[in-house]
């Protein structure tokens, strides 16, 4: 994955659970601060299946880039899964700005404001992101080359700062090793590392990416249903 990643959020305590849980990894840019200050070329933000941009991050970004941003972000929804977008998916949409050129959307949740702090939903939507780098960058060779990413689930959806670095450490990671072609790859891959997503249990404690992992891990959301193609985010004007 030769995309340059950082970090960043404006809460202390999850800046400070970035770095210790990246502490192996000095090629991730760790900040404390404001996302609208990155001068990347695609944002990540947090979100809910319906691509609703009315709280947290969402409503921030919205607020800067304007409320086009998210009639682009619903009509990619519509378009490629009918109006929901599952967890473990993502959309990258054009801004028709330079900086950011990229909107990332990946849902953490289905609703506006749920407790996911039981699940493994984080991981799930950090490796959703690279994922859609990952397709963009495929198709239309290249365009995405840094991307700025906040604590996923960690606000509204009440994730521990720590678990919430953990999990995004383990979706991270994953793209350090390997690339896939679908969601549904992704997800499986994920599985691998992590054991059955939809198996109950306790939170996980410390990192998380440890292959044949015992069973007992948090249940995420459901399986997504199949791929939709995927169109290049340019073209989403």
């Amino acid at each position: 994955m030769n995309v340059e990643v950082t970090l960043v959020d404006v809460n202390p305590k999850m800046v400070a659970a970035f770095r210790h849980s990246f502490e192996e990894n000095p090629e991730v840019t760790i900040l404390a601060g404001s996302m609208l200050a990155q001068d990347v070329d695609a944002w990540v933000t947090p979100t809910n299946a319906r691509g609703s941009m009315d709280g947290g991050l969402d409503a921030v970004i919205k607020q800067a880039l304007g409320g086009q941003i998210e009639a682009r972000v619903q009509a990619e929804i519509k378009r490629l899964h009918g109006g929901l977008l599952p967890v473990g998916h993502a959309t990258c949409v054009a801004t028709g700005r330079p900086k950011p050129r990229f909107l990332i959307s990946t849902p953490t949740m289905f609703g506006s404001s749920e407790d996911i702090s039981d699940s493994l939903n984080v991981a799930l939507a950090c490796a959703a992101a690279f994922q859609v780098i990952h397709m963009h960058n495929a198709r239309a060779g290249g365009g995405i080359a840094s991307v700025a990413l906040p604590g996923l689930g960690a606000n509204t959806g009440k994730v521990p700062v720590e678990i919430c670095a953990d999990l995004m450490w383990t979706g991270y990671s994953l793209f350090r090793r390997r690339e896939f072609e679908s969601f549904t790859e992704m997800r499986a891959a994920l599985e691998e590392e992590l054991g059955p997503l939809g198996a109950p249990g306790p939170k996980p404690k410390g990192k998380v990416a440890v292959p044949g992992a015992a069973p007992g891990t948090p249940k995420p959301a459901p399986a997504a249903d199949p791929d939709a193609d995927f169109d290049d985010a340019d073209d989403d004007e």
